[in-house]
């Protein structure tokens, strides 16, 4: 058997804080494996979509400022450990932390929606799978992005849960803003995510769904490594 052939590939979709990111990346350092943070491309697509005061709908300049950036991803090293999950540089700037902000959130689920920047952002995702064990994340991942991942999982949570707890993570980094105002961001963001022309937000057949409502970060990241390892042993 070829090493190509031994790469485990974990595919996870689901809805904005449904806690993608953070089981992620815990089960990528359980595993060894790399966390790819996809949605924090789109994001970058917005935040130089703001920085450069281009239209959200002007599908031409974003695609080619995304063409133009230098937009690198890594697992934090040790002075970049203050909360971040991933660290994400644009041209040589640390922008981990400012694609962060709800503006830049809402202006990513406006961008994704244009069929030519996740054609240009989907192959550089297939791109750092090609050679490495992933645990990567965001909307379309398990049927566009990694379609032949070995384990497919769609993370979910009620509403109410999941702006809970974005309004908790927005107020722990200082962030002042009432849970409606986080909860109808959530509710138009989950709104333009499904009813996206292009790759809508879905769950495919072979998914494992994954409720997180009633479950610990840690309950979720046991199960899913529980799972992957089992899938790996009958592999070997």
């Amino acid at each position: 058997m070829s090493s190509e052939e031994k790469l485990f590939h974990i595919a996870i979709d689901g809805p904005v804080a449904a806690g993608k990111g953070t089981v992620s990346r815990l089960v990528a350092d359980r595993l060894g494996f790399l966390y790819v943070d996809t949605g924090a491309m789109y994001r970058v697509a917005s935040l130089l979509a703001l920085q450069n005061k281009v239209d959200f709908h002007d599908e031409e300049k974003i695609v080619n400022l995304i063409r133009n950036a230098d937009i690198q991803m890594r697992n934090p090293i040790d002075f970049e450990k203050d909360g971040r999950l991933t660290t994400v540089i644009v041209d040589d700037k640390d922008v981990s932390w400012k694609i962060r902000s709800e503006e830049v959130g809402n202006g990513a689920s406006k961008v994704a929606q244009i069929m030519s920047v996740r054609l240009v952002l989907v192959e550089k995702q297939q791109h750092i799978a090609a050679n490495q064990n992933v645990v990567m994340e965001g909307r379309d991942i398990t049927y566009r992005v990694l379609p032949n991942a070995n384990l497919k999982i769609y993370l979910t949570g009620k509403d109410f849960v999941r702006a809970n707890r974005r309004h908790i993570q927005l107020q722990s980094r200082g962030v002042d803003i009432s849970f409606n105002q986080v909860y109808l961001d959530l509710i138009s963001r989950d709104k333009l995510d499904s009813e996206r022309q292009n790759d809508p937000l879905k769950i495919v057949d072979d998914a494992w769904i994954v409720d997180t409502t009633d479950l610990s970060i840690r309950q979720v990241v046991d199960l899913i490594v529980a799972k992957a390892t089992v899938m790996r042993d009958v592999r070997l």
